[in-house]
């Protein structure tokens, strides 16, 4: 995908450059503006795919720039950058059909989300069928989904063929299929027309947008919104599955369908906030008075100890009752919610790694934070927290060592390690000399025994201080150090952290 971007402030346009070269390949910045002037003129030159703009810069500023690009024909999409977040430049780029718009400082989470979006929208437009233009549906579709208002031709046409005005009502309605959206947008598309074919006098067009992974119902000819609403909330949620999530709006004339479907989407995910079969009706979901969301530290906790001792059982029992958590009839913000996740499941890959449990970098954690923050539903936040644990062993590693003798001395570490245990003990214990186990631990391990204890002992301590309160002093004595600032030396000299530096990193 061609990008240009178009930027008055050169670090930060020197930063955008650097910050895209860290995504995808698929991105090709095809040059560089310094103003919005400079910026049409290469758009002409170049035909992005995608504009990434600042609003206020000299000569023209990016509101204009795109304006005058869009009366050019061009279906440029654009991610709208600035400084400023007053109502009215949002405003101004929502009416120019501009869905991503990013406040400055910007971060890599919020633009590599706005990225993802616009790649999404331009497979969706390249996906039309070209026999379906000029049909209502294709038209619809280029309002609600392409996000562009209709030209006046269009809106005539409309008024002659299907005697729908500019300035009349319009009731949407979301189906959200969410990761079963291949699988059921067929029967779901089937479901949604035979349910409503039973409900009366009313006129509709039915979308599908792998975007929005949706189905949407755009009814243009209707008595009463709150009928239609009310037949969703106590008829058709009753018939569906508890993973779909069904909202509505009515939008006032064909302008509001421009920016109705961004309106209502982005509260779908308040569905996590509620107890199965609740509409989401927008504007009204923006009124819904919350509870505080609490972190459940002591689960956290649990977790930890669970992971360490690699006791799967407790593991998805500190899960679950981490689910259940937030099902407990009150009303969170779903934002506040998923954070909680996002710390919980931090949690989890940072012990797994800690405790051997895991492969550092084997899960994407910005792909992570992008499936927990878009999640509509409860069984999505279950889902993506089964597939991080089925990235883990919780079995112990069997011994690698093939020598009877090693073997046994590696048990003896693990059930004596807290004493002290020398080479010469263990060596009396299994009636050989010290020399001849010291040898043969060499060989096996490729480390001394003096090296491996030490080891051990220190991922004991790490255990101790991630998943427990206890003071240094009690851990240090917990794995056989009698002197505390010794073990702090020992344990800075295995993992360049001093232990309360490392308990402060983790937590």
């Amino acid at each position: 995908m061609k990008v240009l971007i178009v930027e008055d402030e050169i670090r930060i346009r020197e930063g955008l450059v650097k910050l895209l070269s860290k995504f995808d390949d698929k991105y090709e910045i095809v040059d560089e503006a310094s103003d919005g002037q400079q910026g049409l003129e290469l758009s002409k030159k170049y035909r992005p795919d995608i504009i990434i703009t600042d609003i206020k810069m000299p000569n023209m500023d990016g509101l204009e720039m795109l304006s005058a690009i869009y009366g050019t024909g061009m279906k440029t999409k654009a991610i709208v950058i600035s400084a400023y977040s007053e109502f009215e430049y949002a405003r101004g780029a929502m009416r120019l059909g501009v869905t991503e718009y990013l406040l400055k400082p910007v971060s890599l989470a919020d633009f590599s989300q706005a990225l993802d979006n616009i790649s999404e929208q331009i497979a969706e437009d390249n996906r039309k069928k070209p026999e379906q233009v000029g049909t209502l549906e294709q038209i619809f579709r280029d309002v609600v989904l392409g996000h562009r208002a209709p030209s006046t031709e269009t809106v005539e046409y409309l008024k002659n063929a299907y005697d729908i005005t500019s300035n009349q009502n319009f009731f949407v309605v979301c189906a959200y299929l969410g990761n079963s959206f291949e699988d059921k947008r067929e029967d779901k598309l089937k479901f949604l027309r035979q349910a409503f074919s039973s409900y009366g006098q009313i006129k509709y067009t039915v979308l599908d947008s792998q975007y929005h992974k949706s189905i949407i119902m755009l009814v243009y000819s209707y008595k009463d919104g709150h009928d239609i609403e009310r037949f969703i909330q106590y008829q058709l949620l009753k018939q569906v599955d508890s993973d779909i999530v069904v909202g509505c709006e009515e939008l006032a004339g064909i302008e509001g369908l421009v920016t109705g479907i961004n309106d209502l989407y982005p509260y779908m995910d308040w569905n996590i906030s509620f107890e199965e079969g609740i509409v989401i009706s927008y504007p009204k979901i923006t009124q819904v008075q919350t509870t505080i969301c609490i972190y459940p530290i002591d689960i956290e906790n649990q977790i930890k100890t669970a992971i360490f001792a690699r006791d799967e059982d407790k593991v998805n029992a500190a899960v679950k009752s981490f689910h259940n958590t937030f099902l407990d009839g009150k009303i969170y913000n779903p934002r506040e919610l998923k954070e909680c996740y996002v710390r919980f499941l931090w949690t989890i890959l940072e012990v797994g790694k800690e405790a051997g449990c895991r492969q550092d970098g084997s899960i994407k954690r910005q792909n992570l934070l992008d499936k927990i923050m878009n999640s509509k539903t409860h069984e999505e936040l279950n889902h993506i927290c089964d597939k991080v644990l089925a990235d883990f062993e919780f079995k112990a590693k069997k011994s690698s060592s093939n020598h009877l003798v090693v073997r046994k001395a590696e048990g003896l570490i693990q059930e004596f390690y807290n004493t002290g245990i020398t080479l010469d003990e263990i060596a009396s214990k299994m009636n050989i000399t010290p020399e001849y186990l010291g040898t043969q631990f060499h060989k096996e391990t490729g480390m001394t025994y003096s090296a491996y204890l030490k080891n051990f002992r220190i991922t004991k301590a790490k255990e101790l201080l991630i998943s427990t309160n206890m003071k240094l002093y009690e851990i240090a004595d917990k794995v056989g150090y009698q002197d505390p600032k010794y073990f702090s030396k020992v344990f800075r000299e295995v993992t360049g952290q001093l232990p309360a530096e490392y308990r402060r990193t983790i937590k």
